[in-house]
């Protein structure tokens, strides 16, 4: 996989989207978790077990009114390698692409969530950040897919979130808990304070690590924006981080048809196609997907799980 240190991706399409976003943030509570970071993964048989020597010590987070708590993860192979797992204690690698071989290329779509969208979901103002049709035609489709999640988004949809673990061609990554920004100005978003950088993303990958299914290493900062701090902060956790090379621009577009273009103009084999699941602001992504799917196989690309996209480190 192509390796880089740092990079803050200057791309409009992007920066309007998460300038838009912005406006959304409110202030974020974080909590140290009980332990960090654990991913589970599933296989038949056996009792539950954590992938690392750690134990998982921290509970599910209450999903509040909106879906029941996630059941016990799934047992899982003691000491198997994640995908996206490096070197504790070591600056995680950046990454963009896979290599420039073959025909496959990585979906993965971003699944946001604020204190501040929290509000507007039990307000009325919004009906939805979890864009099901996109999920309905993945599935449907038999498309693999990653999707980065925040811990925030996976406690107001714990449904989706069993829904996706459940499904043997997603994988699941790590987006944040609160969605804040781990840099200044980062187009506008509220910044995590340095102290908690490290707490925030275990307490995530925590929070996911409960519904199994396909858990992964994988780590997305939003708005793509880090620097040598930031990526020193993830040292501890062993993470991969992954920013990508095709930036959709699909939050809060007005048309599907400039989603279409931007993810399809750039695209390459071994590419990383940015997209989000949050409905209320990404309301064209649903519609864009058929004909993102269908310009890939015109190309000759076939989407692939993001592990398989990035190869071995």
């Amino acid at each position: 996989m192509q390796v880089k240190i740092s990079r803050v991706l200057p791309v409009a399409l992007l920066a309007v989207g998460v300038a838009a976003v912005a406006l959304l943030v409110g202030p974020a509570t974080l909590r140290p978790p009980a332990d960090a970071g654990i991913a589970w993964i599933a296989a038949p048989g056996g009792a539950a077990q954590p992938s690392t020597a750690r134990s998982a010590s921290t509970p599910p987070a209450s999903p509040g009114a909106v879906g029941q708590a996630p059941a016990t993860p799934g047992a899982a192979l003691p000491g198997a390698a994640l995908a996206g797992a490096t070197p504790v204690g070591t600056r995680p690698p950046v990454v963009d692409h896979g290599p420039r071989t073959g025909n496959k290329v990585a979906l993965t779509f971003d699944a946001d969530m604020t204190d501040a969208m929290r509000r507007q979901l039990r307000s009325g103002a919004v009906r939805s950040y979890a864009n099901l049709k996109i999920i309905d035609l993945l599935e449907r489709e038999r498309v693999p897919a990653t999707f980065f999640l925040t811990g925030k988004w996976v406690e107001q949809y714990p449904d989706v979130t069993r829904r996706l673990a459940a499904n043997p061609r997603f994988e699941l990554a790590n987006h944040t808990y609160g969605h804040l920004a781990f840099t200044p100005d980062c187009y506008g978003l509220p910044r995590i304070p340095d102290r908690e950088m490290t707490a925030d993303v275990a307490r995530t990958f925590d929070v996911v690590a409960a519904y199994g299914g396909r858990q992964t290493r994988y780590f997305r900062f939003p708005g793509l924006c880090h620097d040598r701090k930031a990526l020193a902060a993830l040292a501890p956790l062993g993470v991969t981080v992954v920013d990508g090379d095709v930036v959709s621009g699909d939050p809060f577009a007005k048309s599907w048809r400039p989603v279409v273009r931007a993810a399809l103009d750039g695209v390459r084999p071994g590419s990383v196609i940015i997209l989000h699941v949050t409905e209320a602001n990404a309301a064209m992504t649903d519609e864009a997907l058929p004909h993102i799917l269908a310009g890939l196989a015109e190309r000759g690309l076939e989407p692939a799980p993001l592990s398989e996209v990035l190869g071995p480190g």
